[in-house]
C-alpha cells in the first residue's frame, strides 16, 4: 500500500474542528516492531488531523532510524557491540513478543500486506510528507556512538532532553 499525503489530507478539514489540543508529541522510547508500527501511525494519523505532531526517538527508539546499509554502528567495542546484538535499521527491527527467530516480522509485514496496511517505511515516509517532526535524541546517539550520517534523510535537527520536554507542554503526549 502506498500511503500518501494527499490521500490522507482530506481528513483535516472534516476532523480539525473536533481536536481540542492542537500538537501531538510521542517519545518513542522502543526499537521493537509492535511498538515502532503504532508510533508512525498514531504520528501520521495525528497530523492527517491538522495537529503538530512530533515524534522523539530515543534509547532503542532510535534504532529504526539508523540506514538499513549500516551493518556495525558506534566508535568503541562496547558500542558496536550493541549494534551488532540489535542490528539498526527499519528493516531489522524484531517483535517484542513472538519474534520466532525473525519468523514473527516476516509474518506481521505479510499480514499487513494482505490487508493493505502502511508499512513502517512507507509511514515515515508519509510522516515526512505530512511534516512530523521525527527528532532523534542527541544523548542517545553519543551513548550508541551514532552520528548523522548513520541516520536515514528527513530528520530534524538531534535534540536533547529538554527540548523534548518543552515540546511537549500543552500536547498530548504518548510514550510508546
Amino acid at each position: 500500500m502506498a500511503a500518501t499525503a494527499e490521500a490522507v489530507r482530506p481528513v483535516t478539514d472534516e476532523v480539525a474542528p473536533h481536536i481540542p489540543h492542537r500538537k501531538l508529541v510521542i517519545m518513542a522510547w522502543s526499537g521493537d516492531l509492535d511498538r515502532v508500527w503504532p508510533t508512525l501511525i498514531l504520528g501520521t494519523t495525528g497530523a492527517a488531523m491538522g495537529m503538530e505532531t512530533t515524534i522523539f526517538f530515543t534509547f532503542w527508539g532510535l534504532f529504526p532510524l539508523v540506514k538499513d546499509d549500516v551493518r556495525i554502528t558506534g566508535d568503541n567495542w562496547m558500542q558496536k557491540l550493541l549494534s551488532t546484538m540489535d542490528r539498526p535499521g527499519l528493516e531489522h527491527v524484531k517483535l517484542g513478543k513472538m519474534n520466532f527467530a525473525g519468523a514473527g516480522p516476516a509474518m506481521m509485514r505479510k499480514l499487513a500486506r494482505d490487508n493493505h496496511v502502511a508499512s513502517p517505511e512507507e509511514l515515515i515516509e508519509l510522516a515526512k510528507d505530512l511534516g512530523v517532526k521525527l527528532v532523534p535524541c542527541q544523548m542517545t546517539m553519543d551513548l550508541l556512538g551514532l552520528h548523522r550520517e548513520d541516520l536515514i534523510d528527513g530528520l530534524e535537527e538531534p535534540a536533547g532532553a529538554t527540548t523534548a520536554l518543552l515540546e511537549a507542554q500543552d500536547a498530548i503526549t504518548l510514550f510508546i
